[in-house]
């Protein structure tokens, strides 16, 4: 009896089971989640503003907080630091300018109503590194072979006006023409057409905006840069554009 009584006290002065180290299961778990959440936020980001090197930087800057280095080629606008400090400070720059400029292509859109959403299409809305681009039809603004404006061209420049009034961005519109020539004694070829069309579209919007001239340019390009091949009359109508770009004022663009 003594016996079993002495064996009774030592199963219950054995030592307790050892714990498990590290942290406790679910917060792995949690961070996972956590995780995926600002990779999808990043990618969602990166996919409104459609444009690969954002993509990229984006992708970057989420990697080096997680630990990662990338290689990346150097950006025309800035130089990858050294030091942590200056370079925490450089990726909190680039994310305020993308979380502008995707305020801008959100605006661009809720403008347009589902009659007008055509124009979205294509080369509607596009965005670079520095701004966004808005680019209409030279026919839904000018009439046929002048830098006259349509009686309805302001159904689109106003929207463009509105958008400036919202954000402090600076505005380079740019005429675009197609291969085919046009010889007139007011346009003696496209580069005049094309110059004119962004003059005109441009002074409307500093006289209807008052939008200051000194946050503004006005240039042709002519056929130098047609965003479809001009092999069919549709691709040579879509290539007859204005292009309204909105960029930050820091950027020096055309």
């Amino acid at each position: 009896m003594a016996a079993d009584f002495e064996e009774v006290i030592e199963k219950k002065k054995s030592p307790p089971p050892p714990v498990d180290e590290g942290l406790p299961p679910w917060m792995a778990t949690f961070a996972d989640m956590v995780t995926l959440l600002l990779c999808f936020f990043v990618l969602l980001l990166s996919f409104a503003n459609q444009d690969v090197d954002k993509f990229r930087d984006a992708m970057g800057s989420v990697k080096g907080a997680f630990g990662v280095r990338e290689v990346r080629a150097k950006a025309e606008d800035m130089e990858l630091v050294s030091t942590s400090k200056e370079a925490r400070k450089a990726v909190a720059r680039i994310s305020n300018d993308e979380r502008i400029l995707l305020g801008v292509i959100m605006r661009i859109k809720s403008l347009f109503d589902k009659e007008e959403a055509e124009l979205l299409e294509g080369t509607g809305v596009t965005a670079d590194r520095d701004g966004v681009v808005f680019s209409a039809e030279a026919a839904r603004l000018f009439k046929p072979g002048t830098a006259v404006l349509r009686a309805d061209a302001g159904k689109i420049l106003d929207k463009v006006v509105r958008v400036l009034k919202d954000y402090d961005l600076n505005l380079v519109v740019r005429g675009h023409s197609d291969d085919r020539p046009i010889s007139t004694k007011a346009y003696p070829s496209n580069w005049e057409l094309s110059s004119a069309r962004a003059a005109v579209a441009l002074n409307y919007i500093l006289k209807k905006g008052d939008f200051p001239i000194s946050k503004a340019k006005a240039v042709g390009y002519a056929d130098t840069r047609p965003a479809f091949p001009n092999d069919s009359d549709e691709h040579r109508r879509k290539n007859q554009r204005v292009e309204f770009y909105l960029h930050m004022p820091q950027r020096d663009a055309w």
